[in-house]
């Protein structure tokens, strides 16, 4: 492998783990169009399988950063993370079975959907009083720097989304924060700096799962030093992504993310 090669694939890592880490999406919505450019070539598993590799190593990295910023949500991410494997598993195993054009669409499309809603609702605020009811879970969190977040929200309907992104995410291989962290803070009323933490935690475990299919079916048997590169960036980058995270505000993040992948959902879906 070239040196300039090897250069560039650590210096998408850098990007990705970056921004990924930033808005608490893992990153893949960024890698996995980046790969469909760089490899013409692959099949949809082993491109799925590379950015869900390098999904965990970003997640990992970044839930050490968030977890010494105290802003995860543990007892709701331990949840949400068991609720995401099975879809993650069957993700992982049906990707074998989608023809590389077909993949292309619905990644694009996705995309495109879920940068719309953001566009419409970008401004996601912490409404205690909605989550006021019965049934409903209540959570106090105090970060590291002394702020404290209260937020209330239906753990069955975390249970059941958590379930769908696992498999959307594992079987398109984008990691799945692009689909979590708006419908932790729209749909669960997660203020969104604790949403992008949470998120990044529950991606760790999902991203481990479906990794390992992939490597059970041998889908990193060639492709692995291409992972590993990546991955070596990624791991850098989730760091500087953490700390600027708390300068950033939370509208920028939403609006950030939402211009991104629509630029990204056209480019896939006319390339």
């Amino acid at each position: 492998m070239a040196l300039m090669h090897i250069l560039l694939l650590v210096g998408i890592g850098l990007l990705v783990g970056f921004i990924g880490t930033l808005i608490g999406a893992g990153g893949g919505f960024i890698l996995v169009p980046v790969l469909l450019i760089l490899y013409p070539a692959l099949k949809p598993d082993e491109i799925t399988s590379i950015s869900l590799g390098v999904v965990f190593l970003n997640a990992t990295s970044g839930s050490i950063a968030y977890s010494k910023m105290k802003r995860i949500d543990y007892r709701s991410a331990l949840i949400f993370a068991a609720a995401t494997l099975p879809g993650a598993i069957m993700g992982a195993l049906f990707t074998s079975f989608i023809p590389r054009e077909t993949f292309n669409i619905i990644l694009g499309f996705l995309l495109l959907v879920i940068s719309i809603f953001l566009l419409l609702k970008p401004d996601y605020k912490s409404k205690i009083s909605q989550g006021q009811k019965q049934g409903a879970v209540h959570r106090t969190l105090t970060d590291a720097k002394g702020e404290t977040y209260q937020f209330s929200f239906n753990l069955w309907t975390g249970i059941i989304i958590s379930f769908f992104v696992g498999y959307l995410s594992s079987l398109l291989g984008i990691g799945g924060g692009i689909i979590h962290v708006p419908a932790l803070t729209a749909l669960l009323n997660f203020p969104i700096h604790i949403a992008t933490a949470t998120s990044h935690f529950i991606l760790a475990v999902m991203a481990l799962a479906g990794t390992i299919v992939h490597i059970y079916q041998g889908h990193l048997n060639n492709t692995w030093p291409t992972m590993l590169l990546i991955g070596g960036g990624v791991i850098v980058g989730a760091q500087f992504g953490a700390f600027f995270s708390h300068r950033v505000k939370p509208v920028v993040i939403i609006r950030a993310l939402a211009i991104a992948l629509l630029v990204v959902g056209v480019r896939i879906i006319f390339m």
